[in-house]
């Protein structure tokens, strides 16, 4: 009698399966091969303009926002998806990464920030189009206007618009200060109290709450309005709201420092001040963002009335 180990037989339908699988995998591997390039040369050519946007986030007050618009505009563009009607349109979308490559280039050349960072913007919606089509980058108009609105503006146009912002604060807050009995002195923007002066600098222009309260504007618009005559209207309200606002903010801090202590005109409590100011812009013009949505409900439900009649 003969005796002995056999070898385990090794079936087809094994060897098949992992052939299959092998292949997935592999299938795999292509799909995804073009959005690997695609990652790593938008980072060799737009690394460095979003490496200085993020830290201008982190580090400059007047852009600390979009720290909060991008992750905004992040989830709303994955909540939103890919379109049913999406069809690439690479003629569009190879146009405008080239456009954005060739100011990539040049603003570069020219160390521009501004349009440095635009391009990359551009850069995206060139990605977009070329995936997905132009309707795709329609349907997300909303995190692309949120990306544009976290560029902070070029230091040319803060500079033009934050001294006459600064003049018309320390004009407000001086006359609110005048009708509390208080003794003051308006010079361009110091405003001088009995043993101590007012500078309203740059930084109280109110220039700063008012580029963070248009960019919640366009969310909250986008958010709780549908027509678009309501959502400009939101966005124009914005800026009487920031102004009075930051003159409001003048008035207190004078007010402050003459009645309990000059420690409120700086550091700390004038800082938590501003912030507390900021909250309050933004509870306004969210109040405002709720009416306009409520008109626009009762005027659906007033011209649906004759309908039903």
């Amino acid at each position: 009698m003969e005796t002995g180990i056999s070898a385990p037989a090794i079936s087809s339908d094994s060897s098949e399966s992992a052939a299959s699988v092998s292949a997935a995998g592999g299938a795999r591997a292509v799909l995804y091969l073009p959005w690997v390039a695609t990652a790593v040369v938008f980072g060799l050519l737009f690394g460095k303009p979003i490496y200085l946007l993020a830290r201008d986030w982190w580090t400059m007050p007047e852009a600390g926002h979009g720290l909060l618009l991008v992750p905004v505009a992040i989830w709303m563009a994955w909540k939103s998806g890919i379109g049913p009607d999406a069809k690439p349109n690479r003629t569009l979308g190879i146009t405008l990464l080239l456009f954005a490559i060739a100011v990539r280039t040049a603003s570069g050349l020219a160390a521009e920030l501004f349009t440095m960072r635009g391009s990359v913007v551009i850069a995206l919606a060139g990605i977009t189009v070329y995936e997905f089509g132009f309707k795709q980058l329609l349907r997300w108009w909303l995190p692309f206007a949120l990306v544009c609105l976290s560029i902070p503006l070029p230091e040319l146009i803060t500079q033009t618009l934050a001294l006459p912002l600064q003049f018309r604060a320390s004009r407000m807050g001086a006359a609110l200060l005048q009708m509390r009995n208080v003794p003051v002195r308006l010079a361009g923007n110091v405003i001088q109290l009995p043993g101590r002066e007012l500078f309203v600098t740059e930084a109280c222009s109110g220039l700063r709450s008012l580029t963070a309260l248009l960019s919640m504007g366009v969310l909250l618009g986008a958010l709780l309005l549908q027509k678009p005559v309501t959502r400009i209207a939101l966005l124009l309200l914005a800026i009487p709201v920031a102004i009075v606002v930051n003159g409001i903010r003048v008035f207190l801090t004078g007010f402050l420092v003459y009645y309990v202590s000059p420690a409120y005109g700086e550091g700390f409590m004038h800082i938590t001040e501003g912030w507390l100011l900021f909250l309050v812009s933004l509870s306004i013009l969210a109040g405002m963002a709720w009416i306009g949505g409520l008109a626009e409900r009762l005027a659906r439900s007033t011209s649906q009335e004759p309908e039903h009649a």
